[in-house]
């Protein structure tokens, strides 16, 4: 093999390139926003039916026992000392009554609920079948069903005042969406976009386990709460959990609980989730989701449906909520 002296060709026609201008190594695997689709899993999964009766006997057993061992409890004390078994009875008297007064108030919100859901479906019904006589029907329920409610007062008036000028079903429910539910809209839109900023900043910031699918479920519950509250369906803690899992039962029969670039792409541009952080793009992609389980809680929670006009854009939603946050690349 020859020793001699190797000639090196400096003076090509290509330049090196440079490291500083390469484009970045885009992420393997994208973020998909897992913590809000385990929380959206984990809230629409119901309970098996031998997991039912299991629960239903084991608390029937557990409160047969408390309230006999209660019973026997006052009334041994009644005849050993008189003055405090007195005492402890009517603790366990007021104890009862608080009880029942909390499971009548649970028993309310139940039925306002499902007569925001009776609402909802007879406007359906007046608008599949142009009927006038309904919609006039909807129109007063809705204004008595509003009735004490301040922000709803003036657009109630006016509603009142052009029911007799409308001559059409989709009109008037318009003219009732236009006034009266107007306000209610954009309070609910302001708590979409408050959960949609705590997830998507917990899940960036946040780097410990579980915790921002805790973050997601628990600001999931307390969103949809509050939009029950904001159109009047004032959700007890049976109702807001009965809420949740049909709010969430449906976003994940119909595969509503992904996300795309298409959604982020208003506050940022560009393909958005290859130029940021994994952690970072977790967090965006956990904040739409939230806002998207946010739009189908309004169309959950509000006694007419959502016209075109006033459909709620989940993109707008998430630009508004999330725009502050992550500067635009």
């Amino acid at each position: 093999m020859s020793k001699g002296p190797v000639l090196i060709n400096l003076e090509q026609d290509e330049q090196i390139a440079d490291v500083a201008q390469a484009p970045p190594v885009p992420d393997l695997v994208q973020p998909q926003g897992q913590a809000m689709q385990r929380a959206a899993r984990l809230a629409a999964s119901g309970p098996s039916v031998l997991s039912r009766w299991f629960w239903g006997l084991a608390l029937a057993v557990i409160g047969a026992v408390v309230s006999v061992s209660a019973w026997d409890f006052a009334t041994s004390l009644l005849t050993r000392a008189p003055v405090l078994g007195g005492i402890i009875s009517v603790l366990m008297g007021a104890l009862v009554l608080v009880a029942i007064i909390i499971a009548l108030r649970e028993l309310a919100a139940i039925a306002r609920l499902s007569k925001v859901d009776e609402l909802r479906r007879a406007a359906d019904a007046a608008i599949a079948e142009d009927d006038l006589a309904k919609a006039r029907e909807v129109t007063n329920r809705l204004i008595n069903f509003y009735k004490g409610r301040e922000e709803t007062r003036w657009g109630r008036d006016r509603t009142q005042e052009r029911v007799g000028d409308q001559f059409e079903a989709s009109t008037l429910l318009g003219l009732a969406e236009d006034e009266i539910l107007a306000p209610l809209d954009a309070a609910a839109s302001k708590e979409v976009e408050a959960a949609a900023r705590q997830v998507a900043t917990v899940t960036a910031l946040v780097p410990l386990a579980l915790a921002d699918v805790f973050t997601a479920l628990a600001a999931s519950l307390r969103m949809i709460r509050r939009i029950a509250e904001v159109y009047g369906g004032r959700a007890g803690f049976l109702g807001s959990w009965r809420l949740t899992r049909a709010v969430f039962v449906h976003l994940v029969a119909t595969g509503a609980v992904a996300v795309g670039d298409d959604l982020l792409e208003p506050i940022l541009g560009g393909s958005v989730l290859s130029k940021l952080s994994r952690r970072f793009g977790e967090g965006l992609v956990n904040g739409a989701l939230s806002a998207r389980v946010g739009v189908a809680a309004m169309e959950v929670c509000r006694p007419l449906p959502f016209s075109a006009r006033h459909r709620p854009s989940t993109s707008g939603i998430v630009k508004r909520a999330l725009s502050g946050l992550f500067s635009k690349t």
